[in-house]
Formats: C-alpha cells, sequence, structure tokens
C-alpha cells in the first residue's frame, strides 16, 4: 500500500527579528512621516502577537496516553480483537457495489493522494481561471508604463481659397485667390516629472493668385521647428505623483500574484481534505457491509431459534435490524460516490471526469504519527509565508501612494511652458530647409500659470479621506494578522487534539470489540442462545460498528487537521512539493 510520509517537524526556525524587518520593508516609497507611523503600526501588530509565544520557543511533540492498558485485556489477545475490528481488519478491495447510473458494474481506479494532488494543482478550473489574474495585472501595469511612451503624430491639410472680399475702387469686385498646404510632424512624451515635452518641424506652402497683389517670394515655402516643455511647479509636480499609477498598478500585480498563491494553497488543502473524506466514505461503507453481514448471521439464529423460545415479535425485530443495516449500507454507497464525485471536480483529471461513473478508490492509509511543532516558529512562519499578510501589506502601500498624491493636491498649481520655434522662409523648400539652422529667426515664449480655489475644500477632503483610508488599512493588517494566527492556533490545536483522539476511540473501539467477543464465547460455550443474548449480540455489533467509524473519523480528522495546519502557515505548495510558477503574459 502506497503510504506517504509525513514531515515531524514544523516551522523554519525564522528569527522573529527578521520577519518584522520583512513585513516593514514591504511598505513603499511614502513621505517619511508615513513610513515611520506605518512601519511602527505593522510592527507593533505583529510583535504583540508574539509576546508570549516568544517566551517558549522550544519544540513540542504530539502526546497522547495508551488507554488501552486501562481495559485490562491481555496483550495475547489484543491480535484477535484487532483481527474482529479496525481500519487494518479490512480488505479495502472486497466490496459489492451495486450498478452505476449506465447500468453497469461498478468500474474502479485506485488513486493516491499524490496523484490527486498533482492533477488538482495541474487541472483544477477554479486555478485555471485564477492564473489569468497576474497576466491580466501585468497587462495593466504595461498599459500604465506606457504612458510614458514617446507618441509620433503628423497632420497634413491643403486649401485652395477663391473668398470675395470689399475693395476701395469702383471697378468690380476684389477677391483673396490663394493655395496652401501645411504639413506638421513630431513627437511628444508625458515626462515623469508631471510635464510633457514636444518636438516638431512643420512646413507651409503658400501661393498666391490674389489680382492686384504681388508677394515675395512666391510661391513661398515657410519651414519651422520647435520644442516646448509644460512642468508643473507645485501640484502634480515630482516622479511620486505622476508615477503613482504604475507603482499602484505594480502592487495590483503582485496583489494579483498573492492571491493566486492563496488559491493555489486552498485548492491542494480542499483536495487533500476531500481525499480523506473519501478514505473515510471508504472505509465507512467497510464497516457497514460488515456489520450486515453479521447482522444476517445473527438473524438467521434467531430465526431458527423460533421452534425454541424465540417470539415472533423477536424475529420481526431481528429481520427489521437487518433491513436498517442494509440500508445503511446503500446510504454508505451513496456517500462514497458522493465523496469520489466531489474529488473529481477538485482534480478535473482529463481521464477521471466528472461525467465518467468511474469510482475513485483511495490507496494511501491515513497516517498516525506524531508530530513535532513550535507555536513560535509556526506564527513567525505564517507571517511570513501566508499571501494574505502580503495583500494586506500592499494595500497599506496604496493607501500610502493615494495619501501623498492627495496631499501633492493641496498645493496651488503654478505650471511652467517654455517654447521657442526656430523659423525660414524661401521661394525652394530645400533652402528654407537649409536656412532654418541659421537661426536668424527666432521666436521665445515663458508662460506662467497659476491657479488656487479658495478653501481648497475639495483638496481637502481628498485627503482626509486618503487618511482614514489609511487608518483602515492598517486596521484591516491587524485584523488579517489577528486571524492569521488565530487559524495556526486552532490548526495546532486539531493536531494536538486529533493525535490523543486517535488513541482514545481506538481503546473505545478494543473495548467495544472484547464486549462483542466476549458476549459470543459466552453464547458459543454455554449454549445461551436465548432471544434476549442473541438480541444482545445486535446491540453489540453497532456498538462496535459505530466506535470503528469514530477511529477512522478520528484518524482522518488528525490527517485533515495536518494538512489546514500546513495550510494556516503557508507552507502547503512546499509540503506537497509544488512549485509556484507566475504564468507570463504569454502564455496560454
Amino acid at each position: 500500500m502506497n503510504q506517504r510520509s509525513l514531515q515531524v517537524e514544523l516551522g523554519l526556525g525564522i528569527p522573529v527579528a527578521g520577519a518584522l524587518i520583512a513585513l516593514a520593508g514591504c511598505t513603499g516609497p511614502i513621505v517619511e512621516r508615513d513610513s515611520q507611523i506605518l512601519t511602527r503600526s505593522v510592527i507593533d501588530a505583529v510583535r504583540r502577537e508574539m509576546v508570549e509565544p516568544e517566551q517558549a520557543p522550544e519544540y513540542q511533540i504530539t502526546r497522547r496516553e495508551d488507554s488501552g492498558r486501562n481495559l485490562g485485556i491481555p496483550e495475547a489477545r489484543m491480535a484477535k480483537l484487532n483481527e474482529m475490528g479496525g481500519m487494518a481488519s479490512y480488505d479495502r478491495g472486497d466490496f459489492p457495489m451495486d450498478d452505476d447510473l449506465l447500468g453497469g458494474e461498478q468500474r474502479m481506479v485506485t488513486v493516491s493522494l499524490e496523484r490527486v494532488i498533482r492533477s488538482a494543482a495541474t487541472h483544477n478550473l477554479q486555478l485555471q481561471f485564477d492564473r489569468l489574474r497576474p497576466a491580466i495585472s501585468e497587462s495593466q501595469l504595461v498599459e500604465a508604463e506606457a504612458a510614458f511612451d514617446w507618441t509620433f503624430f503628423t497632420n497634413g491639410r491643403f486649401q485652395s481659397i477663391d473668398r470675395p472680399r470689399t475693395s476701395s475702387t469702383f471697378f468690380g469686385t476684389a477677391a483673396d485667390v490663394f493655395e496652401q498646404n501645411d504639413v506638421t510632424v513630431g513627437i511628444r512624451r508625458r515626462l515623469t516629472s508631471g510635464g510633457s515635452f514636444t518636438l516638431d518641424s512643420s512646413w507651409t506652402w503658400n501661393e498666391n493668385s490674389t489680382p492686384g497683389l504681388t508677394v515675395v517670394p512666391n510661391p513661398a515655402n515657410t519651414v519651422t521647428v520647435g520644442a516646448q516643455l509644460t512642468q508643473p511647479l507645485l501640484r502634480n509636480a515630482g516622479s511620486d505623483v505622476t508615477l503613482a499609477s504604475v507603482r499602484l498598478a505594480t502592487n495590483a500585480d503582485r496583489d494579483a500574484t498573492a492571491q493566486l498563491k492563496a488559491s493555489v494553497i486552498n485548492t491542494l488543502q480542499r483536495t487533500e481534505e476531500a481525499y480523506w473524506q473519501l478514505v473515510l466514505a471508504h472505509q465507512t461503507m467497510l464497516i457497514q457491509q460488515r456489520l450486515l453481514e453479521r447482522g444476517i448471521g445473527v438473524r438467521d439464529i434467531i430465526i431458527d431459534r423460533g421452534r425454541l423460545d424465540a417470539t415472533q415479535a423477536q424475529i420481526a425485530d431481528a429481520r427489521a435490524e437487518v433491513e436498517s443495516r442494509r440500508a445503511q449500507l446503500i446510504r454508505a454507497q451513496r456517500s462514497f460516490r458522493q465523496a469520489s464525485d466531489s474529488l473529481k471536480v477538485l482534480i478535473n483529471d482529463p481521464e477521471l471526469t466528472i461525467g465518467s461513473e468511474v469510482l475513485l478508490l483511495p490507496s494511501d492509509d491515513a497516517l498516525d504519527e506524531p508530530i513535532r511543532f513550535s507555536l513560535v516558529d509556526a506564527v513567525t512562519t505564517a507571517l511570513t509565508e501566508r499571501p494574505e499578510i502580503d495583500r494586506a501589506l500592499l494595500s497599506i502601500d496604496d493607501t500610502s501612494i493615494r495619501k501623498q498624491v492627495a496631499r501633492n493636491q493641496l498645493r496651488p498649481r503654478l505650471d511652467l511652458e517654455l517654447s521657442t520655434r526656430w523659423a525660414a522662409l524661401n521661394t525652394d523648400a530645400d533652402d528654407a530647409y537649409g536656412d532654418v539652422w541659421e537661426g536668424r529667426f527666432i521666436d521665445y515664449i515663458v508662460g506662467l500659470t497659476f491657479e488656487q480655489p479658495i478653501g481648497n475644500r475639495l483638496a481637502n477632503a481628498q485627503l482626509r479621506r486618503r487618511q482614514l483610508e489609511g487608518v483602515q488599512a492598517v486596521a484591516s493588517f491587524q485584523n488579517t494578522v489577528q486571524q492569521v494566527v488565530l487559524e495556526v492556533k486552532n490548526a495546532m490545536r486539531d493536531v494536538v487534539t486529533g493525535y490523543k483522539l486517535i488513541a482514545q476511540t481506538r481503546t473505545s473501539r478494543l473495548a467495544a470489540t472484547e464486549n462483542l467477543r466476549a458476549l459470543r464465547v459466552q453464547i458459543e460455550s454455554n449454549g445461551g442462545y436465548t432471544a434476549f443474548n442473541l438480541d444482545q449480540w445486535l446491540s453489540r455489533q453497532q456498538a462496535l460498528a459505530s466506535a470503528e467509524i469514530q477511529e477512522a473519523q478520528a484518524l482522518t480528522n488528525y490527517n485533515i487537521a495536518i494538512s489546514r495546519m500546513y495550510s494556516a502557515i503557508g507552507r502547503t505548495l512546499e509540503r506537497n512539493g509544488v512549485d509556484f510558477v507566475v504564468p507570463e503574459t504569454n502564455d496560454e
């Protein structure tokens, strides 16, 4: 039987101080005062939860008492009892199933936990959907960065004018007659400083045919080369404001990656839990099958006793008990198939589709081994590995970026405009382009634009909103830290409790088995086949089956608790040997 090994030591031994530095270092480019406040809030939120765990950093080991010694059962008899009950006493491949939904014999495929984990990591539909998020956010980041790319522009126009106009003479109507071509070519770019820069060249061709008017030169080619710079000096000035959208897009990209990692962890944990639920459903069905077979044997004896001391009521009661057990077996088969289909949906294996009637049969046994753990290491690992912590820190950074932009908007608008244009005029276009570099005709423009809202209520309100959002983000981070610590502690308690419950339910099962064995020996040795004893036989069979189910439940719950514990500390991927690779934009 394939059996997965259990990593018996929890925690990475990461120093708490190192974790705090890593957490504090995740905040983005914000002003120094806000950076100090946020860093202190982040560190305080973590340090508060680590005060008591740091006082006891030693590793603990799950322990339990062997309560089976209190039963007074001789050691030599234990082997016999374990043959009568318990998970090891069953042939896991020997069980009847009714026809499937296609009306044919039930087909089965044995699957290991490793296979279903690998299949879920590769084929799960929710993960296939979530894998697109980082690629989408990466494209959005490129979009934000593209706002600072160079832009080429050009435009052209031809016009032919034949327009009448008033004249001071008495000899008919005067007119303006000319043709003109205009072409402009240039490049421009938005600057990270908040301004914009444009470099362009224009060519104008003009031929004037107005009667009575002589112009020189004619035709005329006018060429200009110009540059223009606009730069905010106060409001909207500086890369911290201009690049805010890029930084927010970068955080969104990181958030999508963290969200994908959380989805992978959650999916793998749910898959492992579904596998152990399948193990439990399978074992429960085996228990119900044996319970039915035992009940049939006792029912037949009671029917034979009808000639001696068994009443019709007792015989009917025995038959009713057997039919009730048969119904329980049918329900157990239904639960087994349901657990198989639930696992199929999670793994989405192309060879084991949900539409097929193939039944998944688990090959791995539930593990029953102690583990070593340290609360301080587990919490520290969770606070450095859980993607929820990363997302909460990114949220704080987002609010800091927005707050910095809002603080900049408090300033008045003061924009500087600088432009220069060199010009030349000639009959020939080539000569005009040659003349323009002589610099004989140069225009300069220097301008300032000032604007200040009276009262500045809008900017103050926006800043106040961003400040409150920052307080919310810090409170949300503190809540996330508390929830992560709570999940870690609950998971560790479930592991500790689950390990003890395995021994306790096993003792209960051994006691129920001994009870059934002793009654059977008494009946067979003393000839005590009375109706009362046979009824007690049925009751003790039922008690043993219930104890076996509780033991199986304890074993699977222990394995589920271990899975949840690794999920709580953010180490599910490492435990299952799954590499987390963020898909690129061009991945299909």
